[in-house]
């Protein structure tokens, strides 16, 4: 044990053992002559001593070595405990080498993560053992800090063991601690093996528990795209070339010389302007010729100037086989969403979602604004679909159909939008959709922030000021009105602040959260199967095998010549 908490990588191990191996026999051989077997343990007890102190911090306690196997050699031929209960030491991840030593750290990685690193707090290592010590069929009960369930500590720990063997019979995602310190805890009950039994969180019956504490899905399958919702949501455009952009001075310089320049020169709306700026309106303006061919764009001398000589140059270095747009219309975006700008037409205003983002909350804005393409644009302006899109129901359907980026979300229009069942839209809707949109935009110019700090303050437990307040009110009565909408009116979705992946959320609690989640997937697959029997999701016929090119003999008059 000395040896392997000595040697860090444990590479060297098997090596380190040999030099002792002479001393080993010597003090095992009852016929060996006790002086020698006397030098021999002493040798030994040096060599472990100092082994079992390698890295050892000089505040740290003294190491003390206990080998399961060796101390209770009849539970391990049986195959492990029958039941392991504790309430381990906290120590976070940080903090374990500082306070313990870095070797030891080393030696949990090594020997009880099999080389899984992280920022992982000490308990993850103590479930670890735990499960390592129970026989089939045992259980753990472990009283753990409730960052068992979140990050490093979970993939070190909790997401290894359920991928294998182990199962989460009961638990307890988190609550106060009962003695005096101001800490929460989750309670863990973890069964090695198959587990038949009732499976309950929090209390409740639940189909099964995941390693973030929470209720498993129910339903098997993945989401499809629903026709009923295509060619509402749109990624904006892409100019590709900073050269198109101009600052509010400039274009206001452009449209003062020439008021025509007002039609090719818009405001320019990004995600960072959206989420941070208390009216969500934009910071830059851009040069936008749209689909004009190169005389209409002419048409307009001072913004051509400015795109021949900025965006020009650097296209014409692209690879015109690969890029023909690029470099034969430089003065076009690479893409400048066609299909968004007839969908919004006939559209005053428009709503719009951050695609990278913490909040995923949607904003009305004008339809005659250029979006960027990180914006993701719905071609709706209504106070119901407005109230759907800032709900509950369509946050954490969009966090569990979207991939992330950083710590944040990165929102796709076909992935989430697209398969989101849509509820009876109504005046039941309407109403809570437009109160808190009203109040929201009250509070943010008030406070002059933007929708990112706003929220954090919304899911921030100390934040209790009445108008951060009466947001969340305005939250929950939306989303009993979206829930009621559904049809689900048994759901009680149990607000408060709640620990999630995405940190400290003020939403739904787990179980209901994934009960919503659960009962949209089955009405997905519902309405994808009523679509495919009417007909709207055709299967594409396969490619044709291209034709040969015919020979001169074999001309046709489709030829040319």
């Amino acid at each position: 044990v000395a040896a392997a908490l000595a040697n860090g990588d444990g590479e060297d191990l098997d090596d380190v053992l040999a030099a002792i191996a002479e001393q080993v026999p010597l003090l095992l051989d009852a016929d060996t002559p006790g002086h020698v077997r006397t030098v021999a343990r002493e040798a030994l007890a040096v060599a472990s001593q100092r082994w079992l102190q390698a890295g050892r911090v000089d505040v740290g306690v003294d190491r003390y070595c206990f080998h399961w196997a060796l101390e209770l050699p009849e539970v391990w031929r049986r195959g492990g405990f029958d039941a392991v209960i504790g309430n381990p030491p906290f120590q976070g991840g940080k903090k374990i080498s500082p306070a313990l030593g870095a070797s030891y750290r080393e030696h949990l990685v090594l020997w009880l993560a099999e080389r899984r690193r992280g920022n992982a707090d000490l308990i993850a290592y103590f479930a670890l053992r735990a499960a390592a010590m129970l026989r089939d069929g045992g259980m753990a009960g472990l009283l753990a800090t409730n960052t068992i369930a979140q990050g490093d500590t979970r993939e070190v720990g909790l997401d290894h063991l359920l991928a294998g063997a182990c199962r989460l019979a009961r638990a307890v995602p988190s609550e106060p601690w009962p003695g005096g310190a101001n800490l929460e805890v989750a309670h863990l009950w973890l069964h090695r093996g198959a587990w038949r039994g009732q499976v309950v969180l929090d209390g409740r019956p639940v189909t099964a528990i995941t390693a973030s504490l929470e209720a498993a899905s129910r339903v098997a399958g993945n989401a499809a795209r629903l026709a009923a919702n295509a060619g509402r949501s749109f990624q904006g455009s892409i100019a590709l070339g900073m050269g198109f952009v101009l600052t509010p001075d400039a274009a206001a310089a452009l449209i003062e010389r020439d008021p025509r320049n007002a039609e090719v020169v818009r405001p320019y709306l990004n995600g960072e302007d959206l989420n941070s700026r208390p009216d969500c309106s934009p910071s830059r303006w851009v040069i936008h010729f749209g689909e004009r061919s190169a005389a209409e764009a002419q048409a307009y001398p001072d913004c051509w100037e400015i795109i021949e000589r900025l965006v020009k140059p650097e296209r014409q270095t692209k690879d015109a086989a690969k890029y023909p747009r690029m470099v034969h219309e430089w003065w076009k975006f690479w893409n400048g969403r066609p299909g968004l700008r007839r969908a919004i037409a006939p559209l005053d205003r428009v709503i719009v979602i951050a695609q990278v983002s913490k909040t995923v909350m949607p904003v009305r804005v004008p339809a005659s604004i250029v979006f960027m393409h990180k914006l993701v644009v719905f071609a709706y302006a209504d106070d119901a679909h407005l109230g759907l899109l800032s709900s509950g129901v369509h946050y954490w359907w969009t966090i569990a159909n979207s991939a992330t980026m950083r710590a944040d979300l990165s929102y796709s229009p076909t992935d989430c939008f697209e398969k989101l069942p849509q509820p009876d839209l109504g005046l039941d809707i309407t109403s809570p959709g437009s109160a808190l949109t009203a109040h929201r935009s009250t509070l943010m110019l008030d406070r002059q922030e933007g929708l990112t700090k706003t929220y954090n303050r919304v899911h921030d437990p100390a934040q209790s000021d009445a108008d951060v307040a009466r947001l969340r009110e305005l939250h929950v009565a939306l989303d009993y009105a979206v829930r009621d909408a559904y049809g689900w009116t048994d759901l009680d979705l149990g607000h408060d602040f709640h620990e999630t992946r995405q940190g400290i959320r003020y939403t739904f609690e787990p179980i209901a959260r994934q009960e919503i989640l659960d009962r949209l997937l089955e009405l997905n697959h519902e309405r994808r199967t009523a679509e495919e029997a009417a007909g709207l999701h055709a299967k594409k016929k396969p490619a044709r095998k291209p034709v040969a090119t015919p020979s001169a003999s074999q001309a046709t008059i489709f030829d040319g010549g």
